[in-house]
């Protein structure tokens, strides 16, 4: 979608500090991050939420989990623990209506978190 700024980002329109990249799955640093780590995990092809993508591929819906999971040990947030989250619809917390996972980690993390 041309008007999607997670789109933007995969074409390279907007710069963006990216941690990992393979044909399907993108992550790169939150630019308003809410914890020391902060990475945000996107299929390169648009779909609006993470079910959606599930829903249409599955494969890639398990992509995306271990993209997160690659970012996590990247990180150095794979051993003390780290927080998936995916907002999903206005209720949900969701801003960009492109498929993303965060990947939140480096600190104790509270619960419930909204």
């Amino acid at each position: 979608m041309s008007d999607c700024l997670f789109c933007a980002i995969v074409r390279g329109d907007i710069p963006a500090d990216v941690v990992l990249r393979t044909d399907r799955v993108m992550a790169f640093r939150d630019i308003t991050p809410q914890a020391p780590v902060h990475v945000l995990v996107i299929p390169v092809d648009h779909h609006p939420d993470v079910p959606s993508a599930a829903l249409a591929d599955p494969v890639l819906g398990a992509e995306l989990l271990q993209a997160a999971a690659q970012v996590a040990v990247a990180e150095g947030v794979a051993d003390t623990g780290y927080r998936l989250v995916a907002n999903t619809g206005s209720h949900g917390g969701q801003t960009v209506h492109h498929a993303h996972l965060h990947v939140l980690g480096g600190r104790g993390l509270t619960w419930p978190p909204g």
